[in-house]
């Protein structure tokens, strides 16, 4: 499913009337990079030893900070809607430098240096215009400047969500400053840059401004600033935690998360997937709660490796998988994935269900919907059935009221639960956009409750942090049909022999700080 301000990019608050699908905020898209680096192009082969290099071995290309998702690498967002763009000269400029760059003229071999400075804050005007999700800011603006190389790209794009990520303490450090100082800002407090990595990039009278800069980065800072939400946020999340619980969760937050893969187990084992990957030079580990996952470090890219071209493994992350075991779908069943999106969570279905019984994929999106069709022959399942809707009324949906064994709705929502991979939706989401999409959960909800047959069961879940969003929308349902109970998460999880996520008990809610995970909440609803 795709997430709000679902893309809103899972990860734009995009609008679906009243669509079982979710809505489209989001940041997905995976960025592709060219061959060359700014910063190393005319250093690259100069005194380097080729047994050197082949004593230290063939390393897995890193992706960039802006590439998690859930979707494959190869997916491509649609095109987004048109943001103000550099100016012709500048774009030129870039590019030029770039190209220069990459025919062999001399380039400065700094990590960080005039060139990227420039790329970085160029971008980065585009990205804090905040009307489209980030990700997709910058596939864009990476298709505008092909010459870029992988590595500045990498390096740009990491830039960007450092800032995202703490843009209120940059803002504090720096005030209403341009791009180009919160770009230098973000190197000099949040990337490791020193002042002699520095001062090359700046006038003499920017020498002083840098200087305080570092003294001013360990100074301590006013809670708001250490929390880095947006006020409208801070006070929603204060009703539902302490104030030393949501700087905890708010630190998680802040962190870029890890790179998680799903075993397919129908035709591989967990143990077997670990061993091919770390032999491949991987550094990979098995997820603490899910059965079928993996985590590796970094961002290295996975998706030309045999066991993903073939269908073995999955990018899903942690937390999405748990929802699949909390469906508990039998072999035989009749299952519905009311708002499947791009699949991850249908395909991880179809594989608890071994490819047998019936598993529908409803989305309003065709383009979605397109998304999930080399997913699902990759996969190799035979179960599942997508299906394109018009929305959460369309008749072939009601045609299956009472006949279906296990129903999901992981609901269009905030996503605020996402921040560590998509940052940008907390400063693009607003408190009225919470309202309404509380006000359509509630609708999908009831719709998607016709379906099941007595004693057949319902997941809702989300991405989100709120209370309105998660167990608000569970109580006012519960209160509303009185022929519904909650199942325990804590039973189900327990019956399938999942570690529990500390704190499951009626409902699983998964957050950054405990269990490493991106925020979820789910609750398992059965009809009496």
């Amino acid at each position: 499913m795709t997430r709000a301000a679902k893309r809103p990019a899972r990860s734009s608050t995009s609008t679906s009337n009243s669509s079982p699908a979710r809505s489209g905020a989001g940041n997905r898209t995976r960025t592709e990079r060219g061959p060359g680096s700014l910063a190393n192009t005319a250093t690259r082969t100069a005194g380097r030893s080729t047994g050197a290099k082949a004593a230290r071995g063939a390393r897995p290309a890193r992706q960039s900070a802006a590439a998690a998702s859930e979707q494959p690498y190869s997916y491509r967002a649609p095109a987004p809607a048109a943001t103000q763009s550099p100016a012709p000269q500048q774009r030129a400029a870039l590019d030029g430098r770039a190209r220069a760059s990459a025919e062999g003229e001399p380039a400065p071999t700094q990590r960080f240096n005039k060139l990227l400075l420039d790329a970085s804050a160029a971008a980065l005007a585009e990205v804090l215009a905040f009307d489209t999700p980030a990700d997709r800011v910058l596939s864009r603006f990476f298709r505008e400047h092909p010459k870029l190389g992988q590595n500045d790209r990498s390096a740009i794009s990491e830039t960007i969500y450092a800032v995202l990520r703490r843009k209120r303490l940059l803002d504090a450090l720096i005030g209403a400053s341009g791009g180009r100082r919160l770009v230098l800002a973000a190197w000099l407090a949040l990337r490791g840059a020193n002042l002699k990595e520095l001062q090359v990039l700046v006038s003499e009278g920017e020498l002083g401004w840098v200087s305080g800069l570092k003294r001013a980065v360990h100074a301590p800072q006013p809670y708001e600033v250490d929390v880095d939400l947006p006020d409208w946020l801070i006070e929603r999340l204060s009703t539902q935690h302490t104030p030393e619980d949501l700087l905890r969760l708010a630190k998680g937050l802040q962190q870029p998360a890890p790179l998680d893969l799903r075993v397919n187990l129908i035709r591989i084992t967990r143990e077997e997937a670990l061993a091919q990957l770390n032999a491949a030079g991987f550094l990979a580990q098995p997820t603490p709660y899910s059965p079928a996952g993996i985590r590796l470090v970094g961002k290295p890219a996975i998706n030309r490796h045999p066991l993903f071209v073939e269908g073995l493994l999955e990018v899903q992350y942690e937390g999405s998988q748990l929802i699949a075991w909390l469906m508990a779908p039998q072999r035989s069943d009749m299952v519905v994935d009311f708002c499947a999106g791009a699949g991850g969570k249908t395909l991880a279905l179809g594989m608890l269900m071994r490819s047998t019984g019936r598993l529908y994929a409803f989305d309003v999106s065709d383009h979605r919907l397109a998304a999930l069709k080399p997913r699902l022959a990759r996969s190799g399942l035979s179960n599942v059935h997508p299906q394109r809707v018009d929305s959460e009324r369309d008749p072939r949906i009601g045609r299956l009221a009472g006949k279906i064994d296990r129903v999901l709705v992981d609901a269009p929502c905030s996503g605020l639960g996402t921040l560590r991979r998509n940052p940008d939706l907390k400063w693009r989401q607003k408190p009225g956009d919470v309202q309404e999409m509380v006000a359509k959960q509630t609708r999908i909800l009831a719709s998607a409750a016709r379906l099941p047959r007595v004693g057949g069961r319902l997941v809702y879940a989300t991405c989100s942090l709120l209370a309105e969003e998660n167990r608000g929308v569970v109580d006012a349902f519960l209160a509303a049909h009185p022929d519904w109970h909650l199942v325990p998460a804590s039973e189900v999880l327990g019956a399938a022999r999942i570690p529990l996520p500390e704190g499951t008990g009626d409902c699983l809610e998964l957050r950054p700080d405990l269990h490493g995970t991106d925020g979820f909440f789910a609750a398992v609803l059965e009809r009496r």
